[in-house]
């Protein structure tokens, strides 16, 4: 009896370690997302029901911090034919390990979540198409492709 009674605690001991130690690697922000990650105020901003797509020709690439406390991330400058338009790809970590390179003059479909950003339109992109390539950044939900990745 007394050792049914010691296993039965080491297992509610290794349960208990086990559920804190899992909400602790989810924590108020994911580790290495450096604010991109799913669930942060960023990301929040992006509603599939607002979901269209561009075709245009890129007029720069720029690393910016959308917002406060986040890591680097790449926007574009989208020119269509009826606007030019910022475009939201990413943290600067996860496109610069992609076999896709975005630059000026590139051909581009975007896909994404209209939004406004700063007082203006901005897309939060969820693909891009360059020729035959497809660059993937959320899915259908909005969330993003990188949220298992770790940057170092």
């Amino acid at each position: 009896m007394k050792k049914t009674g010691i296993v039965i605690a080491a297992l509610a001991i290794f349960s208990l370690f086990f559920t804190f130690g899992s909400f602790a690697q989810m924590g108020p922000m994911w580790k290495g997302s450096g604010g991109w990650g799913i669930g942060m105020q960023y990301s929040k901003m992006y509603d599939p029901k607002t979901v269209e797509t561009l075709t245009g020709e890129v007029i720069s690439v720029d690393k910016i911090t959308p917002m406060e406390g986040m890591s680097h991330g790449v926007h574009m400058m989208l020119k269509t034919t009826k606007e030019t338009i910022s475009v939201h790809l990413g943290p600067d970590w996860y496109l610069e390990n992609q076999d896709i390179k975005i630059e000026p003059k590139d051909k581009l479909e975007v896909k994404g979540s209209k939004i406004t950003f700063q007082g203006k339109p901005a897309i939060i992109a969820a693909e891009i198409k360059k020729g035959n390539e497809i660059l993937k950044l959320r899915d259908e939900k909005g969330v993003p492709v990188w949220s298992g990745w770790r940057h170092r």
